[in-house]
């Protein structure tokens, strides 16, 4: 419980600003710290993604949102919201669990007149390539505040192995889902994900992808997709993605030459909530290393990972369901280093998931 004179439960602040698996592999953090003070966090963040991804999360109080933080604060409406919004929270324990722009972000928080002593700041580590975020997220939940120090004893994982992240699935996505899997004809069909594009090749365009260690070339996507229509006869090929990634997309779908009932790009049709919905009932999924590969591992849907440069010590998706990873340093610093049979050997020893009563329009 918390020291006498301080409120009894408290809403812990946890700050964070990254991407979407990244606000993925946050949710072992706000558990521990919810079970810790007895009250929901609110999370300070950036990004589009942050309200819908964390809607109706039990761990979740609000998402007080920034465009940016590194722009000027006068110029910035968005950073005067979140001050007031800051400012109205009752006092609790502040976690940073953030490493960049630290002095505008401590610029900030002072200016939301929260006290250093309420505030604990992630020790930033050059090197995390062994350590899994979600055991970083562990350690920092064992820690508080010095004007917390003594509050509330430390929670622990339930679970006997490693921390999970937790996320839950908008009931109205949910309940939606079918009638959207209706009317694109895929009623009925176990559903098989692919992920194939990330920010990085988008942003630079075509060139791009020569330098980008998660691109895969195209036609190992197009084999991927037949031998997949092939292996598994009734299910529904679906290519989850962004608007900005739908060109990409709808390029693979003419290149596999399958038909609709097999095969759909929903780049331009695809918001959040309804790709949450989608992971949690899909049979699998095969994808680069980015954030629905998370999301899909926290909803429990079996998971191949292809790895580039990045860490799978430290980023690998952890779930309920199977989860397979390929590449990765120290033998392989870009996905195209990845063979299609290699892919297709791993897939096939991927036990798949059996679709959720109800979840077949």
């Amino acid at each position: 419980m918390p020291a006498a004179g301080l409120p009894s439960p408290v809403r812990p602040l946890v700050v964070r600003f990254g991407a979407l698996g990244d606000m993925v592999l946050l949710t072992g953090l706000l558990g521990l710290l919810h079970r810790r003070y007895g009250a929901p966090c609110d999370v300070l963040t950036s990004g589009a993604w942050g309200a819908p991804l964390y809607a109706g999360h039990p761990d979740v109080g609000s998402v007080i949102a920034l465009n940016s933080r590194k722009r000027p604060y006068w110029s910035d409406p968005a950073q005067w919201r979140a001050v007031a919004a800051l400012h109205a929270r009752p006092r609790g324990p502040v976690y940073v669990a953030d490493e960049f722009a630290l002095d505008k972000l401590a610029a900030l928080l002072d200016r939301a007149g929260i006290a250093a002593a309420d505030t604990i700041w992630l020790h930033r580590r050059d090197d995390v390539r062994a350590e899994h975020w979600l055991d970083r997220w562990a350690q920092f939940a064992r820690t508080a505040p010095a004007a917390w120090a003594d509050a509330c004893p430390a929670a622990e994982p339930t679970s006997a192995g490693a921390l999970l992240p937790r996320l839950v699935v908008d009931p109205a996505a949910h309940a939606a889902l079918p009638a959207w899997l209706a009317g694109r004809g895929l009623a009925g069909r176990p559903l098989l994900l692919v992920h194939a594009g990330n920010k990085r090749t988008l942003r630079r365009g075509r060139l791009g992808r020569l330098g980008d260690a998660k691109h895969w070339p195209d036609a190992r996507w197009i084999g991927l997709l037949r031998a997949l229509a092939t292996a598994h006869p009734d299910a529904a090929l679906l290519l989850t993605g962004t608007p900005p990634e739908q060109a990409l997309l709808a390029a693979l779908v003419r290149g596999a030459a399958l038909p609709p009932q097999r095969l759909q790009a929903l780049g331009d049709d695809l918001p959040l909530p309804r790709l949450l919905a989608l992971c949690e009932v899909a049979a699998g999924m095969v994808s680069i290393d980015t954030g629905p590969a998370h999301a899909a591992a926290a909803l429990g849907c079996p998971l191949l990972v292809l790895y580039g440069a990045a860490a799978p010590g430290a980023w690998r998706p952890r779930g309920p369901g199977a989860i397979v990873t390929l590449g990765g340093p120290p033998q392989r610093s870009r996905v195209d280093q990845i063979g299609l049979d290699e892919v297709l050997q791993a897939w096939a020893g991927l036990p798949l998931r059996a679709a959720p009563d109800g979840a077949r329009a």
